[in-house]
C-alpha cells in the first residue's frame, strides 16, 4: 500500500465478506456438507446466498464491490447469515452504503475544547486522555503521563496509539497482554477505514505500519472490527510493578470523533496503591521508571 493513497473501499468490502465467509462452516449454520474435499475454507458463495435469500449472481457482485444501491434489508439478511456482531454489521453497512461526509478542517478535527482539557486536569488520581481519529492522542492529564509515559516529549505525529504499540518496544513491556491491546487498536482502525476510506492520513498510517511491523500486517489481514468500550487492562509499570486497571470509554457527543478514556483501580487493591505512588511521583514517574529498569552501568 502506498502511503497517502486512499483505501480502496471496494477491495475492503470484498476482503471483509470473504473473511467472514471463511470463518463459518456449513454445519455451523445448519447446512449439509457434500463431498469430502472443499476448495474454500468456509461457506461457499452459493451457500451464503441461499442462507441470505438472494441470488448467487447478486451476492457475487456485492462481494466483488459492485453491489450498487444495495438495500438495507439485503445487508441485514447477509449480516444474519454471516452471524455478524453489531460492530461488524455497522462496518458492512459503511463499506456497502458509504455516506458522504462533510469535510472538516484538519485543525477543527484535532482541536480539544479548553473545558475538556480542564476536565482532564481535575481528574486527580485517574489516568485519562482524549483520543481522536486514527488513534491520535490529543490531550491527557498528569496521571496519564505517569502511567503511559510523557507524551509531551514526543513529536505530535508520534502521539498515536498505533505507532506507540507497534513501533515502541517499551509499550510491549508495559502491556502484559500486549497482543490483545494490539488487536483492539487494529479493530478500531478497521472501523475507521470503513467509515472514512478516503482519509489519506489513515491510509498513510496503515501503509507505514504495514511496512514496519509484521504483527500489524498479520492483524490487519484478519479484517476484524470492534468498538472500544470497557474492560480491564493489566500492565507492568517499571516503577510500581503490576497494575490491573478498569478502563471506560466515552464518545463525546459534541465532538463525536473524540473519545475520553479513563482508567481506575479496584478500591483497596494493590493497583490502587500503585497509582497513588505514581501520583506522588507525577511527571517524574516515567523518568524514574526508566532509571529503575535500566541495566547497571
Amino acid at each position: 500500500m502506498s502511503t497517502g493513497a486512499a483505501l480502496d473501499r471496494r477491495a475492503e468490502l470484498c476482503e471483509f465478506l470473504r473473511s467472514r465467509r471463511a470463518r463459518l462452516k456449513p454445519q455451523d449454520v445448519g447446512l449439509p456438507v457434500f463431498g469430502r474435499h472443499r476448495r474454500v475454507p468456509g461457506l461457499r458463495r452459493e451457500e451464503l446466498a441461499q442462507l441470505a435469500g438472494v441470488s448467487v449472481a447478486y451476492y457475487t457482485r456485492l462481494e466483488q464491490g459492485n453491489g450498487r444501491n444495495v438495500s438495507a434489508e439485503v445487508l441485514d439478511a447477509i449480516a444474519r447469515a454471516l452471524r455478524l456482531s453489531d460492530a461488524e454489521r455497522a462496518h458492512l453497512t459503511h463499506l456497502a452504503r458509504p455516506k458522504q461526509h462533510k469535510k472538516k478542517p484538519a485543525a477543527r478535527a484535532t482541536q480539544v475544547r479548553p473545558a475538556l482539557r480542564q476536565l482532564l486536569e481535575t481528574m486527580d488520581g485517574v489516568p485519562a486522555y482524549i483520543v481522536g481519529r486514527r488513534s491520535d492522542v490529543l490531550a491527557w492529564n498528569r496521571m496519564a503521563s505517569a502511567l503511559f509515559g510523557d507524551w509531551g516529549e514526543l513529536p505530535e505525529r508520534e502521539r498515536n496509539w498505533a505507532r506507540m504499540v507497534f513501533l515502541k518496544p517499551e509499550y510491549q513491556d508495559l502491556f502484559v497482554e500486549w497482543e490483545q491491546k494490539a488487536v483492539d487498536i487494529v479493530c478500531q482502525l478497521r472501523m475507521e477505514a470503513g467509515c472514512h476510506p478516503d482519509d489519506p492520513r489513515l491510509a498513510a498510517l496503515v501503509g507505514e505500519l504495514s511496512v514496519k511491523s509484521e504483527d500489524f500486517r498479520r492483524l490487519w489481514a484478519t479484517h476484524d472490527v470492534k468498538e472500544k468500550t470497557h474492560g480491564v487492562k493489566r500492565m507492568h509499570h517499571p516503577l510500581v510493578g503490576d497494575l490491573a486497571l478498569s478502563y471506560e470509554t466515552f464518545r463525546l457527543i459534541g465532538d463525536p470523533e473524540q473519545i475520553l478514556v479513563t482508567y481506575h483501580p479496584e478500591p483497596g487493591s494493590s493497583s490502587e496503591q500503585g497509582l497513588r505512588l505514581l501520583a506522588s511521583w507525577g511527571a517524574d514517574a516515567t523518568r524514574a521508571g526508566d532509571a529503575a529498569s535500566a541495566p547497571p552501568a
